[in-house]
């Protein structure tokens, strides 16, 4: 099942492989017809037609149909219509084209539903208002991908809906008649795969909101090591969340903040993370929106003792990393963590052949690293295949963790969170590795993902 910014995603991903949205709509338009004829031969037919996508569909279907049985009713003026592929397949149309007020459902034995596409929200307005309160007083109705404000305050209900690839959303036998899923091209790679399409789930601040509704991120991280904390809160930082909180011990403070002036940092007492910070830590994580724990803080059994108590009574979702994985080895979650091991940490987690049998067992998101990132939760595995041979180097993972935490902290579920993140850090080392080539370091990396997030969310 679909949700309307999965069938969003998919599409952008299918153009980004090379299949345009003028050659899905088109095999859509197809499927549509076929269906049409077969089922309703000799009946006279109108398609309903809104301004967008799903009327393009329509367009599409009607434009192959016999014009002698089948009408086009547009709901808006043609100068409206607001996609280069539906403007394609409306100048295609050799049947009747009439504005939808001087339309009469009643004079026609089947109506083509093709009014609003899934994006629809809220209260429906006028003309699309009219159209559904009409149709249901037309005989047979046939809708088109998703029938015309489902999961609004009101929605047509026809006796089919023939949707493509998959079912959307919200849709059942009672509120969408018969269901008809067509194949219309989309490449396995668009759904199964990352990419560009992806950046459409990044939650973009809205033009009123303030510091701190847009991602607060807590940190556990550092000790006997200090840059990979660094690195995770830069890459936190550089992904957008709006608060990032290293808490970290007192042995590195100084050198962390020395860094960054925009780091903020607590201390904690000793030069290890120890079982006398956990309820502490605890305390603060209800102030934040997410947290990341591991990075830099080495193997101490205190250390790994502090970290499985905190994961276990932290009630925050959650990224585990690197020294935080070898703490929680044989642990269970809650389904809110992400744990992003590379191969030697997959395989102590118990891991296999793949991640989606050790996600679920785990009850977590497992996002494992590679040349080609596994990303499961257990139901679902996508890949990433963004990124670069020279990304091997050590931080990048620090960085992909922050990047991950970040996206969590602003709201994205963990699956997501994983997916989009190692998207984005790959395409960032991509852009690294154009400046500097085998030579790029964890920090490029960083430095580029604003620039990512520039050019994906334009």
């Amino acid at each position: 099942m679909m949700s309307p910014l999965d069938s969003r995603v998919m599409d952008a991903n299918a153009e980004a492989l090379g299949v345009s949205v003028t050659e899905l709509m088109g095999n859509a338009g197809k499927a549509v017809a076929d269906f049409l004829d077969r089922r309703f031969p000799d009946r006279r037919i109108v398609f309903v037609c809104g301004p967008g996508n799903n009327g393009g569909d329509g367009f599409a279907a009607a434009s192959l149909m016999d014009p002698r049985r089948v009408s086009v009713s547009l709901l808006k003026k043609p100068s409206e219509i607001h996609t280069d592929a539906a403007w394609h397949f409306y100048s295609e149309l050799r049947c009747p084209i009439v504005d939808y007020s001087k339309t009469d459902l009643r004079e026609y034995d089947v109506v083509v539903d093709c009014a609003l596409g899934t994006g629809a929200r809220g209260d429906v307005r006028e003309p699309y208002r009219s159209f559904i309160a009409a149709s249901s007083d037309s005989g047979t109705v046939v809708s088109v991908d998703i029938p015309s404000g489902l999961g609004t305050d009101m929605s047509v209900h026809p006796v089919a809906t023939v949707t493509f690839h998959d079912i959307k959303e919200g849709m059942t036998r009672e509120n969408s008649g018969e269901i008809i899923i067509a194949d219309i091209g989309i490449p396995a790679e668009a759904v199964d795969a990352t990419g560009p399409g992806d950046m459409l789930r990044y939650p973009v601040p809205g033009k009123c909101s303030h510091k701190g509704q847009n991602g607060r991120l807590m940190i556990v991280a550092g000790g006997p090591y200090f840059g990979a904390p660094i690195m995770a809160s830069m890459s936190a930082l550089r992904t957008g969340a709006d608060i990032v909180r290293l808490f970290t011990p007192e042995s590195i403070f100084d050198a962390v903040a020395e860094a960054s002036p925009v780091l903020m940092i607590t201390r904690l007492s000793g030069d290890r993370l120890t079982t006398d910070s956990v309820e502490q830590l605890l305390s603060e994580s209800e102030n934040y929106d997410a947290v990341l724990i591991g990075p830099g803080l080495g193997t101490d059994e205190d250390t790994m003792e502090a970290v499985r108590s905190f994961v276990s009574a932290c009630k925050v979702p959650m990224v585990i990393d690197a020294d935080g994985i070898t703490a929680v080895v044989g642990m269970e979650f809650r389904g809110n963590v992400v744990l992003t091991p590379h191969h030697e940490e997959f395989r102590r987690l118990g891991g296999t052949c793949c991640p989606n049998e050790l996600a679920e067992k785990l009850n977590a998101v497992v996002l494992l690293k590679g040349a080609t990132d596994e990303i499961s939760d257990g139901r679902r595995t996508r890949l990433n295949r963004s990124g670069t041979p020279a990304m091997t180097g050590a931080g990048t993972g620090d960085v992909l963790a922050g990047a991950t935490a970040a996206l969590l902290s602003k709201g994205m579920t963990p699956f997501d969170s994983a997916c989009l993140a190692a998207y984005i850090c790959g395409r960032a080392g991509e852009y690294a590795f154009a400046d500097k080539s085998y030579g790029l370091i964890a920090t490029d990396v960083i430095d580029e993902i604003p620039h990512v997030l520039r050019d994906g969310l334009r």
